[in-house]
């Protein structure tokens, strides 16, 4: 009897047991007083600091609600031939194979701005160079077809045509590129790598940064993250106004390390307009190659300080070999930038130092050949 007793205690032990196990995760997890969880608590007041936290990121989804609409992302498409076989272009081997080809489709992607109502949108040159078709995406998923109305290769702008077909469009604000300084905020929309509506934040790294290129532009610098698919679409300041379009980067890998250039929004106007009238822009030239003056070169020409430029080259029939400059006669980036602000037609008066002698002249553009 006492061990029966002992097994029948023993059955009773080990069934309570299971009975708990099984039991215990349903009355302490699932409950409202779960101590397996933290409710927030709805009565609780943010600090002053983390206030001003989110005063600021209010600020910044407020910007994206209101730019966004104006943002679009624009997808390319064009038709090439590629070659069938490896060795067509060999000069021995291609013979062989006939020269055969087939077409190929190529995609490309980038952003671009609406400027307004009517539906024109301004992107990058390079965005849309050499493309067959161009479809441009509003927030709202719609796309549209669109033409090409003008490019400018040099400042890398492109203005597009779209007909809206009764969507109301919401253009964006341009705002005033004189007036941005180092340390600004900067915020960029786009499509990066194909993700459309992607927000990047940053600051103004740097601004008039000059010298990348032939344009003579003098870029916005900004650490905000730019790849590819960003080209084309806006720069914003706090304000969600448009101070630059998005242009390039410098990357040792290809993606973003912070160091993305935006052309300046006032300069983008400029081609925009004649863009619209014209197709093209007609731009002054004077056919010269310039560059800053060192110390050496201020030793050298025995110049009393270094403001100037040293002419480089003179291209032949130019206005500035007609006009008689010759190699090693405020900066070279003041010089581009007042011509290329310049009539075609206007005389510039200019004033040369060769051998130490002072020389006055007159220089009349004429329109940059392609």
């Amino acid at each position: 009897m006492l061990q029966k007793e002992i097994f029948r205690t023993a059955g009773l032990v080990l069934i309570s047991l299971l009975i708990g196990t099984f039991f215990s995760p349903i009355l302490t997890c699932g409950g409202k007083n779960s101590s397996l969880t933290v409710n927030a608590d709805p009565q609780k007041k943010a600090s002053p600091a983390k206030s001003s936290a989110i005063d600021l990121q209010n600020a910044f989804q407020e910007v994206f609600d209101e730019v966004s609409p104006s943002v679009v992302s624009i997808a390319t498409e064009r038709t090439v031939n590629v070659n069938v076989h490896p060795f067509m272009n060999d000069p021995f081997f291609g013979k062989q194979f006939g020269g055969k080809s087939m077409k190929q489709k190529q995609n490309g992607l980038g952003s671009g701005i609406i400027l307004n109502s009517e539906g024109f949108i301004l992107t990058n040159h390079h965005v849309i160079k050499d493309m067959d078709k161009l479809t441009v995406k509003l927030k709202n998923h719609k796309s549209f077809e669109a033409r090409l109305i003008g490019s400018d290769s040099t400042m890398d702008i492109a203005l597009l045509k779209i007909d809206p077909k009764g969507e109301k469009l919401k253009p964006a604000v341009l705002g005033d590129s004189s007036k941005v300084k180092v340390g600004s905020w900067a915020i960029a929309v786009g499509s990066p790598l194909g993700f459309e509506q992607s927000f990047t934040l940053g600051v103004v790294s740097a601004v008039k940064r000059g010298g990348l290129d032939a344009s003579g532009v003098s870029y916005i610098q900004t650490d905000a993250a730019i790849n590819q698919g960003n080209s084309g679409g806006p720069l914003l300041n706090i304000y969600g106004e448009v101070i630059g379009i998005n242009r390039m980067i410098v990357s040792p890998s290809g993606g973003s390390v912070g160091i993305g250039f935006s052309i300046p929004i006032n300069e983008a106007k400029d081609i925009v307009d004649q863009l619209k009238t014209n197709g093209k822009v007609v731009r002054p030239w004077i056919g010269i190659g310039i560059d800053a003056i060192s110390e050496n070169d201020k030793t050298e020409l025995k110049l009393k300080a270094r403001e100037g430029a040293l002419v480089k080259q003179i291209v032949e029939d130019s206005p500035a070999d007609k006009a008689g400059l010759q190699i090693d006669v405020k900066t070279p980036e003041d010089i581009i930038s007042y011509v290329r602000k310049s009539k075609v037609g206007k005389r510039l008066k200019l004033e040369l130092i060769r051998e130490e002698k002072k020389i006055r002249t007159s220089i009349v553009l004429e329109e940059k050949p392609n």
